[in-house]
């Protein structure tokens, strides 16, 4: 398994964790409501902005584990040379998205970090650079796994291309 995979799948792993810690917080928070009439301060905040950061940490091993939604309407009706016409297509398209989400968040981001905004106001303000952060460092990795995508696709090292296109052949590497 190739680095960039395993990288793939420690961050699922976090984002994973993350969820489970956000499923405890909001317990925490409706337990608080309901027994002491005190939320626990922040949590709309922390939600908020955990919820965009948990999407982007997931996308690069859905990728690598051909798990992006797709439709075989098409698919299904072509040859396998042409799938894999298909599948390129989409894998540019992709990459065209999330450069185009890479160069229009840097400047956001860096503003953001630069001047130290928060969202939220009273007992928690959450900085929103680290969020702006994720999507465009996770954009880039997305970017980087698309293209990957389609240098193994165009090797061969891709199999089960009818169920899921994107799952990468035991003992391959990238």
């Amino acid at each position: 398994m190739g680095v960039p995979i395993k990288i793939a799948k420690g961050i699922h792993l976090v984002s994973a964790f993350w969820t489970m810690a956000l499923a405890v917080l909001i317990f925490a928070d409706v337990m608080g409501r309901q027994l002491f009439g005190a939320p626990v301060p922040g949590t709309k905040e922390i939600l908020q902005n955990s919820v965009v950061s948990i999407a982007f940490l997931q996308l690069p091993l859905a990728i690598y584990s051909g798990s992006m939604l797709r439709t075989s309407v098409f698919a299904d009706a072509v040859p396998p040379f042409f799938r894999k016409i298909l599948r390129t297509i989409a894998s540019l398209l992709g990459i065209a998205v999330f450069v185009a989400l890479v160069w229009s968040t840097s400047d956001s981001f860096a503003d953001a970090y630069r001047i130290g905004e928060y969202e939220g106001e009273g007992a928690l303000r959450v900085p929103t650079w680290p969020v702006r952060g994720a999507v465009l460092v996770m954009s880039a990795f997305v970017a980087i796994s698309y293209l990957q995508m389609i240098v193994l696709d165009w090797q061969g090292k891709l199999i089960n291309e009818l169920e899921a296109p994107g799952t990468i052949a035991p003992g391959q590497t990238d």
